[in-house]
């Protein structure tokens, strides 16, 4: 009798294991009603031929750079001269509620209408972002020579799936296509479950060589880079992937300055370290007649 139930018991756990990996291959929630929207707020400063700063915020979604937070950070780059574009891409009411599939060309599309503001310079446009807004920047910059220079906070190197129930769909959309991203392997799901976010992401890389197409192709960025990374980031390994991005530049004899600036903290401390953004925006974005 015990033995029938066991075998029962093995067969109904297998059954749920095989209909967990059928959902996961063929299943994709519907896109959002909201697909291809963008929420991006505007601040400009009184003089002319601004460059223009595109910020973007990370997993927590909303237009993050449009709130109190990053008000004194907003105000040192309008006081410095330059205009600043808050974009929110998910979570704010006018966008897709959830991190999945966002459209890299509505984006871009976005930034070069509002780019044509009589106080902007749209030849000088520069990319923010932090987290999951690093690895947009990253790949927005990648696919597009708009951009003439990149800050990427608390970077990854690859692109990770979406941030619905399944992650069986990427976070970004090119062209109408998803893009590859870094497949979670059910061995991490286990660190995962605990809150152990970082061992759960660096299962998902072992397996990751230079070949795969879920790494950014950040050699065909049209300008300079920072790179920003936390020593002791709790979320994931920041300073590992902005090493491998290091390395990407190296191997493919990158022609424009880049810079990664490890700091000793966490992953949300990078407003700490804003001097060095100033420095780099300064040093190798600005026209040189605005400096």
């Amino acid at each position: 009798m015990i033995r029938k139930v066991l075998i029962g018991i093995a067969v109904i756990a297998a059954g749920l294991i095989f209909g967990l990996f059928l959902i996961l291959k063929f299943y994709k929630p519907p896109l959002s009603g909201n697909f291809g929207k963008v929420d991006a707020k505007l601040f400009v400063g009184p003089g002319n031929d601004q460059p223009l700063i595109v910020a973007f915020g990370g997993s927590q979604g909303g237009n993050t750079w449009a709130e109190n937070y990053w008000g004194d950070v907003r105000s040192k780059l309008l006081e410095k001269g330059y205009a600043v574009l808050a974009v929110g891409y998910f979570k704010t009411g006018n966008t897709p509620e959830t991190l999945d599939r966002i459209s890299l060309n509505a984006i871009r599309d976005t930034i070069m209408s509002i780019s044509h503001h009589p106080k902007i310079n749209n030849n000088k446009i520069a990319l923010l972002g932090s987290s999951r807004g690093a690895e947009l920047v990253l790949n927005l910059a990648s696919r597009y020579n708009d951009f003439g220079a990149v800050i990427a906070l608390v970077p990854s190197h690859a692109t990770f799936p979406s941030l619905t129930t399944f992650v069986n769909t990427s976070a970004w959309t090119f062209d109408g296509e998803e893009l590859t991203y870094v497949g979670i392997p059910f061995t991490a799901l286990g660190p995962a479950m605990r809150g152990e976010s970082v061992k759960a992401i660096e299962i998902a890389l072992e397996s990751l060589d230079d070949s795969s197409k879920s790494i950014i192709p950040v050699q065909d960025i049209s300008g300079p880079i920072l790179l920003l990374s936390a020593k002791n980031d709790a979320l994931w390994p920041s300073k590992y992937m902005s090493d491998k991005i290091v390395s990407r530049l190296a191997e493919n004899n990158f022609k424009y300055y880049y810079e990664h600036f490890s700091f000793d903290g966490g992953h949300h401390d990078t407003k700490m370290h804003f001097d060095k953004v100033f420095e780099f925006l300064d040093n190798h974005f600005k026209p040189l007649e605005s400096k």
